[in-house]
């Protein structure tokens, strides 16, 4: 998808208007906040690849200080920028367009660096690394990453992740990788199975058959179509296996 850009604007198609652009729920989200330690009574936030925003909002009303939310797709922006006009949190919160690659912040601007399901486009060592200087000293930083959950998975599952998202690797070795990232792991949870459907897979996977129809004429279309639903399938069937994990 990443070299046919008429493809990759079949998968924007595909995800465009869902609440989350994956996994997580308000639960999860004040969760984490609860297990920050050390922040400022009014901390400075950076929401990377914040999408349209959920948790956003949510830390908006879990914390009173200032967000600044970035995303490379104004869509996903635009939609965030309704949802704080609607919530009344957006006096608090300031958007930008801007690459994860390439942010354009000072060093050590933050009290708290948020990022939900989006640290693995940079690889998950690798955006540890860079984002770690945007951290003020004694800041946090919190960021979910998918991991497998139990050794051994069956061949249908493993060989759909590892096409999918190679570098995916254990809770543990994670940890390992934070750790000599220059951090120290604070806590981690693994994000229920609920906050895999309820905002993200279940409004997904109704959006399927419109899909379909659409385009019904484009094999190449439907093949990226297909795959998401080869994904929803696999959540469905091996839930125990691999999940993503907040550290």
């Amino acid at each position: 998808m990443e070299e046919d850009p008429r493809l990759f604007e079949v998968f924007l198609d595909v995800q465009r208007g869902l609440p989350r652009q994956g996994p997580g729920s308000d639960e999860s989200t004040n969760q984490a906040v609860s297990l920050c330690r050390g922040l400022p009574n009014n901390p400075v936030i950076l929401d990377i690849g914040c999408g349209p925003g959920m948790q956003t909002v949510a830390l908006a009303q879990a914390l009173s200080g200032s967000i600044t939310a970035v995303d490379i797709y104004q869509e996903y922006l635009d939609q965030l920028k309704e949802r704080v006009q609607s919530r009344g949190v957006a006096e608090s919160i300031e958007i930008l367009v801007a690459d994860i690659n390439d942010l354009p912040f000072p060093h050590q601007s933050f009290d708290l660096i948020w990022s939900e399901g989006a640290a693995y486009n940079m690889g998950f060592e690798n955006a540890l690394v860079d984002w770690r200087r945007f951290l003020k000293s004694g800041g946090c930083l919190a960021v979910t990453e998918l991991v497998w959950l139990r050794h051994d998975p069956p061949a249908p599952v493993f060989g759909f992740l590892e096409n999918e998202y190679p570098a995916m690797t254990t809770v543990e070795n994670n940890l390992e990788t934070i750790r000599n990232s220059g951090y120290e792991p604070l806590a981690h949870f693994t994000l229920p199975d609920s906050a895999w459907w309820e905002h993200y897979y279940g409004p997904l996977e109704e959006k399927l058959p419109a899909l379909y129809e659409k385009y019904s004429d484009d094999a190449d279309a439907l093949n990226v179509i297909e795959s998401t639903k080869s994904e929803i399938e696999m959540r469905r069937l091996y839930p125990d296996w691999y999940g993503y994990e907040f550290f």
